[in-house]
């Protein structure tokens, strides 16, 4: 197969900055595809100065010439889409709903939110978007799909016993279960929306490759937070690496090339969990006031602190990453020193490998002279020397080449290295 669909990535724990990346290749491009996660994402691009949140919708959305697929690995919000579809005209031809994704009711959210509730201390931290418990209705078999808005009356009926089934776990927890009545109002307001949208996205994939449609596969979160790979269970619910592009889409491995891994050049993390580079002290603070870092959908102060070499190796390996693309450089401008972590103490030893306890781990750094005025290079000649220097390192720790590095949230603010 020689027209392989290319793959844009999160190395870390989300929040790396896919969406400008996403944007800016975009061009290239005939389809741009979203294949895992649900409304929980956030890509914020800026372009022309104006500032788009996207949560469902993939980021090609911002050129009227890309098509724009939500595969069949994403948990839809109807809610959630058509919100965020108002802010756009003319989306007919332009977006694609696949017909075997999974929606996510209400009730998906209320108990998301309910069982952090009931974890007290031990709450996974997630943005309460019902994407778990939509997630475990899917593996369950209990689930509903999009193609089931064609028929509201068979999916009023079934939404219904679905509710009739679960009433005694719903009034344990106070969720209110609705009138039937309520049911299809809500169903034939989704279709009506959401009816147009919706197609076999698999065959039409399929049939774009065969006749040479250039393809993008766009992830959603980050490789630390898959769900079999991360730091489990503070995870979300979805493979969330490369090989989910296969499972969420329809494509084979083998209809894979390029893997773009996003980075940033420093570390970010929303929700519970281990964080190792995370810096409690006034690093962390000034790296969140200066990348704006409060989440895209839910608005939390980010956990900030220094690049994880040993965690983005890991997600490389995980990934098969080709290239880099390195974000937020501009970010660490003004510091005198800035650190990476290179390697973990752990039980006693230094090791250069990510554990499945994760908790246990200490991080050992490097540190490295800072430097100034990276924000709005657009030329890699241009950059300090120092900020050049510590790219390198990057690349020589990590094994993967950088091939983007950004240096303002603008579109244009981009360096094209390879």
């Amino acid at each position: 197969m020689e027209n392989r669909a290319d793959l844009i990535v999160g190395i870390q724990w989300g929040d790396e900055g896919k969406g400008k990346v996403v944007d800016l290749l975009a061009k290239k491009y005939d389809f741009v595809v979203r294949y895992q996660g649900g409304h929980n994402a956030g890509h914020t691009i800026v372009t022309n100065g104006k500032k788009y949140a996207l949560h469902l919708i993939p980021s090609g959305i911002l050129y009227k010439d890309k098509i724009n697929i939500i595969g069949n690995g994403v948990v839809v919000s109807p809610q959630a889409l058509i919100k965020e579809m108002e802010q756009f005209e003319n989306l007919e031809n332009r977006l694609f709903i696949s017909s075997k994704a999974h929606i996510i009711f209400p009730h998906h959210e209320e108990l998301d939110r309910a069982k952090e509730v009931q974890k007290k201390g031990d709450a996974i931290g997630t943005t309460g978007k019902g994407i778990g418990p939509c997630y475990a209705d899917k593996i369950s078999r209990s689930g509903f799909r999009i193609i089931e808005l064609y028929d509201v009356d068979k999916l009023t009926k079934r939404v219904g016993r679905y509710y009739e089934d679960n009433k005694k776990f719903f009034n344990s927890l106070d969720i209110k279960i609705p009138q039937e009545s309520d049911i299809k109002e809500i169903l034939l307001g989704f279709q009506s929306k959401l009816a147009p949208f919706i197609v076999d996205t698999t065959k039409m994939l399929w049939d774009a490759q065969n006749s040479g449609k250039r393809i993008l596969l766009e992830g959603a979160q980050g490789s630390m937070l898959d769900i079999d790979h991360g730091t489990y269970p503070f995870v979300t619910s979805s493979n969330t690496i490369a090989s989910g592009a296969c499972n969420g889409t329809g494509f084979s491995p083998k209809d894979i090339g390029k893997i773009t891994g996003i980075v940033k050049a420093y570390c970010t993390r929303v929700g519970n969990g281990p964080f190792p580079t995370e810096d409690f002290g006034g690093d962390g603070d000034r790296l969140r006031d200066a990348g704006g870092e409060y989440g895209t959908t839910t608005g939390r102060p980010r956990r900030c602190g220094w690049f994880d070499a040993v965690a983005v190796k890991y997600a490389c390996r995980l990934n098969g990453c080709d290239e880099l693309s390195l974000m937020k450089l501009d970010v660490l401008d003004g510091f005198a020193k800035i650190k990476v972590c290179v390697a973990y103490e752990y039980k006693g030893e230094r090791i250069d490998f990510l554990p499945a306890d994760i908790e246990n781990i200490t991080p050992i750094y490097e540190e490295f002279d800072g430097f100034d005025k990276s924000c709005g290079v657009r030329e890699l000649e241009k950059l300090p020397e120092n900020a050049k220097k510590y790219i390198k390192k990057i690349e020589e720790i990590v094994g993967v080449k950088v091939g983007i590095v950004s240096t303002s949230p603008d579109r244009d603010d981009t360096i094209i290295v390879t």
